[in-house]
């Protein structure tokens, strides 16, 4: 009957209420509402975002990471944060953040951070903070197993998988950035020119500007897919695999084999570990 269709509805709506209301209040009681200053400090650039409860997304800042000095820092403290994390990957800067924040908590992470997954590493003290960032990160969005390929100054993939009950990191791949290749052909070249990184008009170059960008973006591409079959033969699994980074966009446009791109991925690790660690 409509009575009892109501009714059912009415019941249903003050059970999706309540269940909303008490994740909020968990969030609360866990510290998880705290405002953050999330620092992801990588060789070229730095990024800063304040988090707020009830925010989609983050209003991120950046400067290049060689303008950073004590006087910028010291500015960050007229923002509204109530706790600092820090992902660092320049020693020299993070012992800025560490002296200029001095004066709220600050957890900048390692890997000695309380983090979701494990860590499968044998000197896990060697592990970039911005590798964990993204570890956690995939693991939070899609599980394991799982890669995130960082398109940054150098360009890493990151393997997080099943380990017993649990998911760890196990490791992962460095190579050379795609800017970094084509700026070293640019300067130990007398005829080569430094280029903008775009789509190719075709696979056969008809200027030299052309060819580069074919060998560039063809080639990181055929780079990123074998490493990925490689990667997912150690996993005797397909792995998800999730992209970010300044050449992530263009990169993946050709690479059926990355779901999704996450232009802040690596800062949505940062947040998570904050939480875990400041609440």
């Amino acid at each position: 009957s409509d009575s009892s269709l109501n009714s059912w509805k009415k019941a249903t709506e003050q059970s999706v209420a309540f269940f909303v209301f008490g994740k909020i209040m968990a969030c609360f009681a866990f510290g998880k509402a705290m405002r953050l200053l999330l620092i992801d400090n990588s060789n070229t650039r730095t990024k800063f975002a304040v988090t707020a409860p009830g925010q989609d997304g983050y209003d991120i800042q950046h400067v290049a990471t060689r303008e950073l000095d004590a006087t910028l820092v010291e500015e960050l403290n007229a923002l509204d944060f109530e706790a600092a994390v820090i992902s660092s990957v320049v020693p020299e800067k993070a012992a800025l953040f560490r002296q200029g924040l001095s004066l709220r908590p600050l957890h900048e992470i390692s890997h000695e951070s309380t983090l979701s997954i494990g860590i499968d590493y044998p000197h896990p003290e060697q592990i970039g903070a911005d590798r964990l960032a993204n570890a956690v990160a995939v693991h939070a969005r899609v599980g394991a197993p799982a890669v995130v390929v960082d398109f940054g100054t150098a360009v890493t993939f990151d393997v997080v998988g099943p380990i017993g009950p649990e998911a760890s990191y196990l490791g992962g791949v460095i190579a050379p950035g795609l800017a970094s290749m084509t700026d070293y052909l640019h300067r130990r070249t007398a005829l080569l020119p430094e280029i903008d990184l775009a789509e190719p008009e075709s696979a056969i170059g008809k200027s030299t500007t052309e060819a580069m960008r074919a060998g560039a973006v063809y080639g990181y591409r055929g780079m990123i897919r074998e490493v990925l079959q490689a990667i997912q033969r150690e996993l005797d699994a397909a792995p998800t695999v999730l992209a970010t980074g300044g050449d992530a966009a263009l990169i993946a446009a050709g690479l059926p084999e990355v779901r999704e791109v996450i232009a802040d991925l690596t800062l949505e690790g940062i947040h998570l570990i904050g939480e875990r660690n400041l609440a």
